[in-house]
């Protein structure tokens, strides 16, 4: 039989079990993939994000071939020219696509005539997502994780969760240790790019660091840049790991009785919570929730973020650690580069474009979500019920970048007064009519008001804001 069908597979599908590809034969369908010159041209990409991606899809192809299949990689200035080319050389009957993973990518498939295929790379799918949120009003990450679990079966003895608790957070939050910093094995500081090196990958992570991952996932270190981390989130989104196998090694640890049970469910709730959770919340919401700004935030991303210096030794450490590899974990990410953007009144359109550009696991469903939603607020509490705003004292209880600081984080007014500490209680201020009448928040925001020092906190707000805008801070 020769192959009258094509499957297009995208550069974040690349796994044979994926929608399309799962059932496709060498016999039966031939292979589309394109590395398209516009995509790549089109924002100032992390350099490891660009490798990791186009020496996927190459490998991605190597193996196809090796497998049997006729593969057509074409490289076009753009996905529609590649297409058009591929239909001009082998006039295919159709060609076929796993629903893509962004709202862009779903309208040009749905312009050129593909035939569209349900995705599984994610275990909930929006229409399952849709029957769970059914008439609810607002939603809770954690009602959605219970729901999760329960029907995917994983951490479960019946219908209760194994151990008695949903969670573990309490015991997953301490502070960072004093000592014996080097106590988690060090990653392989190279990104795989096979589905046979992420394998790898995941193997290390589950036998080796997942026994140590829950204590100290909230914790930040200057100098270890990965503590108990998967870093298994790149492999995750490009399809090389699907979420379901990777649980499934995990649970296979915890019951074999090799891993703590705050540690297996805090990775499980990271996967199958709150990863599924925001991929819905995209598809839910998009696309004019990319385009949120509840906050009225309208401060130009500060110079640091793309290459300034700043005496800020967090901000200074964590980006540093960005520029070299693309990757700090979620921490860093929320309670440093999130929490400054938040405070600082950063827009929220240039801040999410920032990130999108900066990391290595980075894409539009990821970092949508997580910057309107999550970090920026800008959502006005949709996706998340109070702002995840922060002094330097919360910096100082989990990492131990404050020592040594050229600011005081004890300090809110005063030259050395720490910029976090500063703009924390200025965001209270600036906001206060919003969020005192939010139960989370009206503590925090009587005590801002009550403030003695608020006059001299407003003006050295003031000198921050602008030290951060000329890139002097």
């Amino acid at each position: 039989m020769t192959t009258r069908n094509t499957v297009w597979v995208f550069g974040d599908q690349l796994n044979r079990k994926i929608g399309a590809l799962a059932t496709a034969t060498p016999q039966t369908h031939r292979v589309l993939l394109i590395t398209a010159a516009d995509k790549i041209a089109s924002r100032p990409w992390h350099p490891a994000r660009i490798a990791l991606y186009t020496r996927a899809i190459e490998a991605f192809a190597s193996e196809l071939r090796e497998s049997g299949f006729t593969v057509d990689h074409r490289h076009a200035a753009t996905m529609r020219e590649g297409v058009a080319a591929h239909r001009a050389e082998y006039r295919p009957e159709r060609i076929v696509v796993t629903e893509p993973n962004s709202v862009t990518a779903r309208r040009l498939v749905s312009e050129l005539g593909c035939d569209i295929v349900m995705s599984n790379q994610f275990l909930c799918h929006p229409n399952d997502f849709a029957t769970w949120a059914g008439t609810r009003k607002s939603f809770k990450m954690e009602d959605f994780y219970r729901w999760q679990r329960r029907r995917l079966g994983y951490l479960m003895d019946g219908d209760q969760p194994t151990g008695g608790e949903w969670n573990y957070d309490e015991l997953n939050r301490e502070r960072p240790p004093k000592d014996g910093h080097d106590r988690w094995p060090i990653p392989v500081d190279v990104w795989a790019t096979t589905r046979s090196e992420a394998l790898q990958r995941l193997e290390f992570f589950v036998t080796r660091v997942l026994p140590m991952f829950g204590p100290h996932e909230d914790a930040m270190l200057a100098n270890n840049w990965h503590l108990a981390h998967s870093v298994l989130s790149p492999y995750l989104n490009l399809g090389l790991l699907l979420p379901g196998e990777v649980c499934d090694r995990v649970e296979e640890e915890f019951r074999a009785g090799r891993v703590p049970i705050n540690s297996a469910e805090g990775f499980i709730r990271q996967v199958i919570g709150w990863r599924e959770y925001v991929w819905n919340f995209y598809w839910r919401h998009m696309p004019d929730y990319a385009e949120l700004n509840h906050l009225d935030a309208r401060a130009d991303l500060p110079p640091l973020f793309s290459g300034g210096a700043t005496q800020m030794r967090c901000v200074s450490g964590i980006l540093d650690d960005v520029r070299e590899r693309g990757w700090v974990h979620h921490i860093p990410r929320l309670m440093v580069l999130g929490n400054l953007a938040l405070i600082a009144g950063v827009h929220p359109q240039q801040f999410t474009r920032w990130m999108w550009d900066s990391f290595v696991d980075a894409a539009e469903w990821v970092m949508v979500p997580n910057v309107i939603g999550m970090s920026l607020h800008a959502d006005g509490g949709m996706m998340a019920s109070k702002p995840y705003a922060a002094g330097g004292a919360y910096i100082d209880r989990m990492s131990n970048y404050c020592k040594d600081c050229a600011f005081d984080r004890t300090k809110r007014v005063g030259d050395d007064a720490c910029p976090f500490t500063t703009l924390y209680w200025d965001f209270l201020l600036r906001h206060a009519e919003r969020f005192v009448k939010n139960p989370r928040m009206a503590t925090q925001v009587r005590a801002a008001q009550k403030l003695k020092d608020g006059d001299a906190l407003r003006q050295r707000a003031s000198d921050v804001l602008a030290m951060l805008k000329a890139g002097t801070l």
